[in-house]
């Protein structure tokens, strides 16, 4: 197939590599100059496992380009994908400004393109958005007719950073969120090497699955993490009374986000559970469960800066300040607020992280960076035994697994407060901490 991506962030990038890894010809398109010039050269503009290799060699193959010019990407494709962001507003709102641009780039492209052509987004938006304002826009603008020479489709991608290539050959399920047939066939032709189920809808059930999940997934973590504290605040072993509680798979559902850890982050949660809880105030329906959510994650934040300040210690080595491990995404990482909330109470801080290089943030993770730690630079360092040796207490977010090997084996050990439970089993080897739970026997 022919096919344009429209926004090449995370899902875009993703999306295009994979899809030209099986020999679809695919053109992204993107308003960032410092993008397109990256992609055109093989090189990835984000960072993710596997992606740099699959971008590189679908560049190499001819499979895989990019253009600034959406007219020019519509008229020599049959298909396009629209992965734009749809950033958080601050009273939790998606911000649809870069959908509504593009969805009028590319009707405006339409009214001289004389074949059909299809459109799938899989840009997360509320439930309703294409069929009361993208679609209504895109056949007025374009002239074209729904469902005969304009096809639409809204496909929520559930791609997690630092294992997007993985979950996009393997996804619980794939939505196609339409009701005419001839459009869930063609979409459907774009996940013939995806595994699992293929499953029609109607538009504003699929519109709703991305955010469902992700709300669902906040509070899965938001529940381990506040009962964790709970459980080892009163001397119980949180830990080994979690890992009971999962082994009930017929109650209690999957074990996924369930093990106590450090408090969430991302683009796409925090974003999520703001979102639900904005769609409900406006259509006047209370959401204290959901509200919570966001409650107990910062609570559980303030723990981890008690169990510092209890330390008596000024210097502070941090190990990770990516939002997870796996990726060099600080949008809304907690192991930043935690930097940012450090910094401020005057503690000296160096900072490991062997994946985030402050001149390869770009886009809305820069602008993050930019917004709540500027001067985050100051404080990395990417030799990891000046930041051991430098730590009177080292706190560690999240480990690669290089790291964690040097870590155990570095000498002479300072104090280890452990935010993840990473270290549970080797907590014999320091003086040790857990967030919310003891070590592992």
């Amino acid at each position: 197939m022919k096919i344009s991506i429209f926004g090449m962030g995370y899902v875009g990038c993703v999306s295009a590599a994979c899809l030209a890894s099986a020999q679809h010809s695919v053109i992204g398109v993107d308003v960032s100059e410092a993008k397109i010039a990256l992609l055109n050269q093989g090189i990835s503009p984000v960072t993710e496992e596997q992606l740099p290799e699959k971008m590189a060699n679908a560049v190499t193959r001819g499979y895989l380009q990019a253009t600034r010019d959406a007219r020019a990407a519509i008229h020599t494709t049959d298909l396009s994908l629209i992965t734009v962001g749809t950033p958080a507003r601050d009273d939790g709102s998606l911000e649809l400004a870069y959908m509504i641009q593009v969805i009028q780039e590319i009707a405006q492209a339409l009214r001289d393109k004389t074949s059909p052509h299809t459109i799938v987004i899989r840009s997360t938006v509320p439930p309703g958005t294409t069929e009361r304002l993208l679609i209504p826009q895109l056949t007025a603008q374009s002239g074209r007719t729904l469902n005969q020479d304009l096809l639409v489709c809204y496909n929520p991608e559930f791609l997690r950073e630092g294992s997007s290539i993985k979950d996009f050959y393997n996804p619980p399920f794939t939505i196609l969120g339409t009701e005419h047939d001839d459009t869930f066939q063609q979409v459907a032709q774009l996940y013939t090497d995806v595994r699992g189920a293929v499953l029609p809808c109607s538009i504003q059930a699929a519109e709703a699955m991305k955010t469902l999940c992700n709300v669902f997934h906040a509070l899965k973590i938001a529940f381990a993490n506040e009962a964790a504290a709970v459980l080892h605040g009163c001397g119980a072993n949180a830990m080994e009374a979690i890992d009971l509680f999962l082994r009930d798979e017929k109650l209690n559902i999957s074990r996924a986000y369930l093990k106590p850890g450090f408090a969430f982050g991302g683009s796409c949660l925090p974003k999520d559970v703001g979102a639900m809880i904005h769609l409900g105030q406006s259509h006047g329906v209370a959401t204290p469960l959901l509200s919570g959510i966001r409650v107990s994650n910062d609570a559980h934040l303030e723990r981890a800066l008690a169990i510092i300040q209890r330390q008596n210690v000024r210097k502070i080595a941090l190990i990770g300040i990516a939002f997870k491990p796996g990726t060099d995404d600080l949008r809304d990482s907690p192991a930043l607020n935690l930097a940012a909330r450090l910094l401020a109470e005057g503690y000296e801080l160096r900072i490991f992280d062997p994946i985030v290089r402050i001149q390869n943030l770009i886009g809305a993770n820069a602008l993050h960076m930019q917004r709540h730690l500027p001067d985050l630079g100051d404080y990395l360092d990417d030799h990891l035994d000046r930041v051991l040796n430098h730590g009177a207490v080292w706190v560690i977010a999240h480990a690669e697994p290089g790291v964690y090997q040097q870590i155990l084996a570095y000498t002479p050990k300072a104090p280890l407060i452990d935010l993840s439970g990473q270290f549970a089993r080797d907590a014999g080897q320091f003086s040790y901490t857990g967030l919310c739970w003891m070590p592992t026997p």
